[in-house]
């Protein structure tokens, strides 16, 4: 009888262990699982910011959006500093051109990404930011923020391109002094963005928020974050 005992309770602890390695060993690949998603906006965040796989020096698109269009606005302060002189002109135009979008011009003081392609990069990972499962409100709030800013980056930013090929083609040394005002203007909103609805500030929304408000509201997103 105490032999039948001695088995029965064997058998009960072998089992109770089993069962308790079990539920470690499923614990264990939920924590595992967790962890990973706990990451997800995280590395959406840090591409905007940090680092990403095919950037000059693998810089966060929104840092190299930023260098791109102080290269924009630098080159149409220039076109714009010689009015009249067309040769000076179209060639800053082209140095713009590209910083914006250096697929239409082979060869430029731009870091040959663009701001198109950066400021894309970032409107689009900060959305894969607030679509991932872990993300939290304050990341989908800013999110949207930073998007929306980095879009109007990119429709400024497309604007300048067409509006630099058009110099480039042009021959009347006035056309190309007017457009080249217009450029400035443009190039310096990349960065600033623009007071759209005439309320004396600007916003992220769309038309108004440009590369700055994008950056601010990043900030607010990783300080909510403590990042």
């Amino acid at each position: 009888m105490k032999r039948g005992l001695t088995v029965f309770a064997s058998g009960f602890l072998a089992l109770v262990m089993v069962s308790a390695c079990s539920s470690g060993d499923d614990k264990t690949m939920a924590d595992k699982k967790m962890a990973m998603a706990g990451k997800q906006a995280r590395a959406h965040i840090g591409h905007v910011m940090t680092g990403w796989k095919d950037t000059p020096g693998g810089k966060g698109l929104l840092i190299i959006a930023e260098g791109e269009a102080k290269i924009a606005q630098q080159h149409a302060e220039f076109a714009a500093s010689k009015p009249g002189n067309i040769k000076w002109m179209k060639a800053h135009a082209a140095h713009v051109l590209h910083a914006v979008d250096p697929t239409a011009v082979a060869n430029g003081p731009g870091m040959g990404y663009g701001v198109i392609k950066a400021a894309g990069g970032a409107a689009k990972h900060i959305q894969f930011a607030a679509k991932s499962p872990d993300a939290s409100k304050n990341v989908k709030l800013h999110a949207t923020h930073v998007a929306t800013s980095a879009n109007n980056t990119v429709a400024r930013a497309n604007r300048i391109a067409s509006l630099a090929k058009t110099i480039a083609k042009e021959k009347s040394a006035s056309a190309v002094t007017g457009y080249t005002k217009i450029l400035l203007i443009l190039a310096k909103q990349l960065q600033a963005g623009q007071d759209d609805n005439g309320d004396g500030k600007i916003s992220w929304k769309k038309g108004e928020g440009g590369l700055a408000q994008a950056h601010q509201h990043m900030g607010f997103m990783m300080k909510g974050e403590k990042m």
